[in-house]
């Protein structure tokens, strides 16, 4: 057997020229500052309609919207600061990288190390420990991904298993040893502040909810449309990322809310380029590689498309949409992958 690559442009085949690739690169705070800012805007003028409407029927969409600007960002910016790359600083990065992963809810540590792995093995089966469902997808398994059940249970899980030091043999297998403890008191703190919250309810403070438990509930399947489209009825267990991951094409607000993670071939390719880089890598690149999917809107529809036909025993092929061969079936399938996440 080969000795194993990671998987990254080499492991892909694209090149890139050295001095632009340094450039494309390199870091600053400022991007990272200026987005911080416009997101800070956004919840300003949307979180303000949740508290102009609360006690009417106009709370609840004005709560889901407001939910979609927090919830998004919170896991853009908890991803680019889980590699490093969100700022030059690195005081800055690691204090974005706790606060997003608070609101994420996932300890920004675990984050990063499985995140980390996730990269190096990208959508290789029993070894990626961020595969969020079962491979091929079905109509429940949607239902599960994009409702949030199954990354609720996850983070609640971690989040306990790392608090009482019940490590998982993945944490010990992607984490360094000596990086435990830190995880145990991020986790520790974390629960004491949800833990919080409902003890706030009980004295009839009930901002938090309004501002944070409810909205992050109601952003999250629009999250998780994003995140779903990244492998979903990709390649498994290929070296090339090409095979593996999807890009698609989104407009001005999608690309703000994921921080041009939509690139997201382009990501996995160079996941040391900054999110504000992205299209200069894009730009770069592109003649290497396939055209992106369609609208995030329509990439979406097609994957439900796919899964409701694969659950119905139809056939599976995507009209548009990037596709692995082995995932166009008559409606006949067997699972390939169990969910590591």
């Amino acid at each position: 057997m080969s000795e194993f690559k990671a998987t990254n442009a080499a492991s892909s085949g694209i090149k890139i020229d050295k001095k632009l690739m340094k450039s494309l690169a390199r870091r600053s705070d400022r991007p990272g500052l200026i987005y911080l800012a416009q997101w800070a805007g956004f919840l300003a003028v949307t979180g303000a309609a949740v508290w102009a409407s609360l006690g009417t029927l106009w709370m609840w969409p004005a709560m889901f919207v407001y939910g979609v600007f927090l919830t998004v960002p919170s896991y853009s910016m908890s991803h680019e600061t889980a590699h490093g790359t969100a700022f030059k600083t690195r005081w800055l990065n690691e204090a974005v990288l706790w606060v997003t992963s608070l609101l994420y809810i996932e300890e920004p540590l675990h984050r990063r190390y499985t995140h980390t792995n996730h990269h190096t093995y990208t959508w290789h089966v029993g070894m990626d420990s961020q595969m969020p469902f079962d491979t091929p997808m079905t109509l429940k398994g949607w239902g599960m991904e994009i409702l949030g059940l199954s990354l609720a249970r996850f983070h609640t899980q971690v989040l306990f298993e790392l608090a009482f030091k019940r490590y998982s043999d993945i944490q010990r297998m992607v984490i360094p040893q000596g990086e435990l403890p830190k995880l145990t008191r991020n986790a520790r703190i974390f629960l004491v502040i949800y833990g919080a919250i409902p003890v706030l309810a009980a004295f009839g403070i009930f901002w938090p909810l309004w501002f944070f438990v409810i909205p992050r509930l109601l952003g999250a399947p629009v999250m998780l449309l994003f995140t779903l489209i990244q492998h979903v009825e990709m390649q498994e267990n290929s070296p090339s990322i090409v095979e593996s991951t999807r890009s698609f094409r989104t407009n001005w607000l999608g690309r703000f809310l994921y921080m041009d993670m939509n690139n997201h071939v382009e990501h996995h390719l160079y996941p040391q380029i900054p999110f504000y880089s992205l299209r200069g890598l894009n730009a770069a690149v592109e003649e290497q590689l396939p055209d992106p999917d369609p609208g995030f809107w329509r990439t979406n529809f097609e994957v439900l498309d796919v899964v409701f036909r694969r659950t119905l025993g139809r056939n599976t092929k995507a009209r548009s949409i990037r596709q692995a061969p082995h995932h166009v079936t008559d409606g006949s399938y067997e699972a390939i992958a169990k969910a590591t996440m």
